[in-house]
């Protein structure tokens, strides 16, 4: 170290500080004649745009700064770290989604269960929660999406790993519940935790206190608006786990281009970035309570009958910015004077929406949530005195930066005033000044200049020189002339060149004391922030109810899920309203509660279960849903088995992936979740997929209970109708024209003729000569089946109804044929001597009959064979 310049002493210990940080420094520096250190850095103008790169990437960031004034100082100027960024630490708007919110997670572990404690920094939600499964803490996890995960340093962090989540390892003693709590208390500024229902929770206290001291150390200062943490009941919300997330298309996953195309996509008609997160957390936790559900949807119905009140208050929302971010960053000591300015624009505009809200609370239909309307309207009233402070301290437009000034309005703070008059008295001066001297002296040629080298100066030419006062001060010469200053010019100088200086430092002291006014108000501009957003999640619900012609669902107790005229509200905004065609649904314990769906590919099949599905998330989330009418018994979860892919990294394989979802399903559904299942079993041999399928569909109806959309190409599953008294048949209609079919997309009651599988890849575009040639050996198949009727001893298919995986063989066709009760014992003998032989030549899985120059399904191409008929007398050839 003793041979390091100071300024690498200075790098080395800041690094040795944060050792797993990207320590960024500016430029480079000369070290000795001829040689400079490159010094890792950015220019500061560029922060945010490495910034995103550097995190996108799952980095820490060490942004360093001066601390010291360098004219101050006659040695290396003093340094510090003043914040690590982290990927769940993000409070820059430009590198946040505006509307979603950027999670830092905290998981603590225990013989028990599991602790968990989320926040937004940008925000300031603030949560906490226990589990006891891993399986739980998986699906909590998935429903808030956190972008950093931090974990013991002594735990295996790769458990708790999601995808799009980087693992933060951080000390495991910051996570004891003792310590933890202690931290917390402090940071709350209470004596005890039992308002926060964290006393009884020692796990969520270790997380919510890890995460609590991480945010200090990172960025380096209070943290006054996380001033609240809320515990999350753990049964409060329906689970959506990643699976589901994604089967459903409820919103874009990470590199998705295509957001529109999910039920995101077609709610979202927020017109604020906070309404836009609160929407997507609604739909990531739907509502168990239906007394919940129920406020939310009588607020949704207030806008939807009160078209007037609800297109004013959507147009005066467009007018107010992101209140939550705005006040997140000025509380958090990183907002500049434009997040002033907005949020100056945003508290203007709030006192217009107390009486819009005001006015459907009186409406008789929504008497159930006019009390919460109308405390929404109060939250409204945020504290008069900082919207006016704000309007006079500030300007209009301010500038970016707050330590460049031009950013108090004049007349706000008397000591700038005093130095903005002073240094503009100085200027009015030095701008006179040539015409007065030349007055006084009687030197007609005389100037008043400035250049940056002499800075202010009068010039004199060398033919005057005898009429220069004696109080001038020669200042320097030039060839035909000689400059000059004067005691008075060189104050008024010194004023007018510090003046600027002087000025912006000011203006940042008064723009540090307009930051702390908000911080000072904190509480109530979070709690604003929030009406603000659920007034515009409920008119924007309301917007898209009217727009679509959604109706209000009925949620029940019961088990039941009734829809007439029901409709997949993605696909029919994808190809029109006039073109999709709507079905009706119903489940009833009293009656069959699982549906076995068959019909053609591309009939529309799996559109029907999804949107049966997504009904059911609108519903729980407060919306109205797309249907005529809609009855709903409330879903504790969704569990979709839905889609083909492998994991080739984790060595999982389409249908080892499948199985576990199945078994996910058949271990964790009760009677009052949801079951959508598409295709279960296609990823193996036909009679094993067939036999799954069909064994878990009587164990969802024998053990689980659980309502169930089931569809499938085996046709084999819809005997299960006639064999388990809540399993019923629905088919997807098509109409046949010869060779071709028409898609009906119509529902009905009834089991599918047929999957049209060919008539679908001749719609693809398969060449004919295949679809020619396919149609033989389906013709094949079929005929071979119809051949093996047998009948069924208790429950399981009827070998009628098996697909036969290879035609009937020379040998079963000539058992078929012969006479046995006619066969004296040595004809018996030969015929059995026959059989064998063709056994043992590998005979006998040849296909029924031949074509010639054709091969069978098995591509061996059979070869004519003769069997003897003993009681015929002659041998037949085959």
């Amino acid at each position: 170290m003793s041979e390091l310049t100071p300024m690498m002493r200075q790098y080395r210990a800041l690094k040795d500080q944060h050792p797993k940080a990207i320590l960024l420094l500016l430029t480079s520096r000369p070290v000795a004649k001829g040689r400079r250190i490159p010094m890792c850095g950015i220019p500061h103008h560029a922060l945010h745009s490495y910034l995103r790169r550097l995190i996108d990437r799952g980095h820490r960031v060490a942004i360093c700064d001066q601390v010291e004034d360098p004219k101050q100082t006659r040695t290396l100027v003093r340094r510090e770290v003043v914040r690590v960024v982290t990927p769940g630490t993000v409070i820059e708007d430009d590198l946040l989604s505006a509307r979603e919110n950027n999670f830092l997670a905290a998981v603590a572990s225990g013989s028990n269960g599991w602790g968990l404690a989320l926040a937004d920094l940008s925000t300031g939600e603030f949560y906490a929660t226990e589990g006891e499964t891993p399986a739980h803490l998986s699906e909590t996890l998935a429903s808030f999406r956190p972008r950093e995960l931090l974990v013991p340093d002594d735990s295996e962090a790769a458990a708790f790993v999601m995808e799009d989540v980087s693992a933060t390892a951080y000390d495991a003693n910051r996570f004891d519940p003792a310590a933890a709590g202690r931290t917390l208390r402090e940071h709350l500024g209470v004596a005890t935790l039992d308002a926060f229902g964290l006393s009884s929770a020692p796990l969520a206290t270790g997380a919510a206190g890890a995460l609590v001291q991480y945010l200090r150390e990172t960025q380096k200062g209070p943290l006054p608006h996380l001033r609240s943490v809320r515990m999350l009941p753990r049964t409060a919300t329906m689970i959506l786990d990643d699976p589901t997330q994604r089967a459903l298309a409820l919103w874009a996953q990470p590199r998705d281009a295509r957001a529109q195309d999910t039920l995101l996509g077609v709610l979202d008609l927020t017109e604020t970035p906070m309404g836009g997160r609160l929407v997507r957390r609604w739909m990531r936790q739907p509502l168990l309570d239906r007394e919940e559900i129920r406020a939310r949807l009588d607020a949704v119905e207030m806008f939807v009958v009160n078209a007037p009140v609800r297109e004013t208050l959507r147009a005066h929302l467009r007018a107010i910015g992101d209140i939550e971010r705005l006040g997140g960053r000025l509380a958090h000591e990183a907002g500049t004077p434009r997040d002033l300015a907005a949020l100056r624009s945003a508290l203007e505009a709030l006192p217009a929406l107390a009486p819009i809200l005001a006015e459907p609370a009186d409406s008789r239909l929504a008497l159930g949530a006019a009390e919460e309307i109308r405390a929404r309207a109060a939250a409204l009233a945020v504290p008069p005195d900082l919207v006016e402070v704000l309007r006079r301290g500030l300007v209009d437009s301010p500038p970016l930066s707050p330590k460049d000034g031009g950013l108090i309005r004049p007349g706000f703070d008397p000591e700038a005033d005093r130095l903005r008059a002073g240094s503009q008295a100085a200027r009015e001066w030095m701008a006179g000044l040539e015409a007065a001297e030349r007055a006084r002296t009687g030197i007609r040629s005389l100037k008043v200049g400035y250049n940056q080298v002499m800075g202010y100066y009068i010039e004199v030419s060398k033919a005057n020189e005898r009429l220069v006062p004696r109080e001038y001060i020669r200042k320097g010469t030039l060839v035909g002339a000689e400059r000059y200053i004067t005691a008075e010019m060189k104050d008024r100088e010194a004023l007018i060149l510090t003046a600027e200086v002087r000025i912006a430092a000011r203006e940042y002291e008064v723009f540090c004391g307009l930051r702390d006014a908000v911080r000072a108000q904190i509480a109530p501009l979070q709690a604003a922030a929030r009406a603000v957003a659920e007034a515009d999640v409920h008119a924007a619900l309301a917007e898209v109810a009217v727009r679509h012609r959604y109706v209000r669902p009925r949620l029940v107790d019961e088990r039941v899920f009734r829809v007439v005229g029901g409709r997949h509200p993605v696909v029919e905004q994808a190809i029109g309203v006039d073109r999709f065609v709507p079905n009706d649904l119903s489940l009833d314990p009293g009656g069959p509660d699982i549906l076995i769906v068959t019909g053609p590919n591309f009939g529309g099949k799996s559109t029907y279960i999804r949107q049966a599905a997504l009904m059911v998330v609108m519903a729980q989330m407060g919306s109205f849903v797309p249907a005529r009418e809609a009855e709903i018994g409330t879903v504790d979860r969704i569990f979709t088995r839905v889609g083909a892919s492998d994991d080739l990294a984790a060595g999982r394989s389409t249908f080892l992936n499948e199985m576990i979802e199945v078994a996910r399903i058949l271990t964790q559904a009760t009677a009052r979740s949801l079951v959508i299942l598409d295709e279960v079993g296609r990823g193996t041999s036909t009679y094993d997929g067939m036999s799954l399928a069909w064994a878990v569909v009587e164990d969802l109806h024998d053990r689980v209970g659980a309502r169930t959309l089931f569809a499938t190409h085996y046709h084999e599953l819809t005997e299960l109708a006639s064999q388990l008294a809540r399993v019923a048949n629905a088919q997807v209609l098509v109409k046949e024209d010869g060779q071709d079919i028409v898609f009906l997309h119509r529902v009905a009651a009834g089991a599918a003729a047929s999957s049209y599988g060919i008539h679908v890849a001749r719609l693809a575009g398969v060449p004919d000569p295949v679809i020619q040639r396919a149609r033989e050996v389906l013709a094949g198949l079929e005929t071979a089946s119809a051949s093996q009727r047998s009948p069924r001893a208790g429950r399981g298919p009827s070998r009628s109804q098996q697909l036969p995986l290879a035609l009937p063989s020379p040998v079963e066709e000539a058992l078929r044929q012969a006479d046995l009760s006619r066969m004296t014992p040595i004809e018996a003998l030969n015929f059995l001597s026959t059989l064998r032989t063709l056994l043992e030549a590998g005979t006998s899985h040849g296909p029924p009959q031949h074509v010639p120059g054709r091969r069978g399904p098995g591509g061996e191409r059979p070869a004519s064979t003769v069997i003897p008929f003993p009681s015929q007398g002659t041998p037949r050839r085959t």
